[in-house]
């Protein structure tokens, strides 16, 4: 069977923020039961929304419709890094899961700025390119 690989699926970022999906998803599993709805449910939906973004981007026609959804997704990366203040805060998880969580989405959010600055000022659109 063969399919066809996105634009998208090779970026770095994109890559990148797969993996933090699957490592949050593994943290998070052991946050109390209580936190099921709330904050585990509002860290696994920040952290889905960055690679969403990117995909979902990668579509718009416009350089400025792709970089505005790479700004939601720098958005949903801060976002997580917030939700992860609030696990540690509570000692939901330790201090060597919390810093390699945050080296991950600094990596990501310096990423998805360069990626968000490249669209703004590329020329070519997905319009011009046929």
């Amino acid at each position: 069977m063969s399919y066809h690989i996105y634009s998208f699926e090779k970026l770095d970022v994109y890559k990148l923020a797969r993996q933090l999906k699957m490592d949050i998803r593994k943290i998070s599993v052991d946050f109390p039961k209580s936190e099921r709805y709330e904050l585990t449910s509002q860290l696994r939906r920040a952290v889905d929304s960055i690679s969403a973004n990117i995909a979902e981007g990668s579509g718009r026609a416009s350089n400025f419709d792709q970089a505005h959804f790479t700004n939601i997704s720098y958005s949903s990366a801060l976002e997580t890094i917030d939700h992860l203040n609030t696990a540690i805060d509570m000692k939901y998880i330790d201090q060597v899961t919390y810093e390699k969580t945050r080296i991950q989405i600094d990596e990501i959010s310096n990423k998805l700025n360069s990626l968000y600055k490249y669209q703004l000022g590329n020329k070519e659109t997905l319009k011009t390119k046929r």
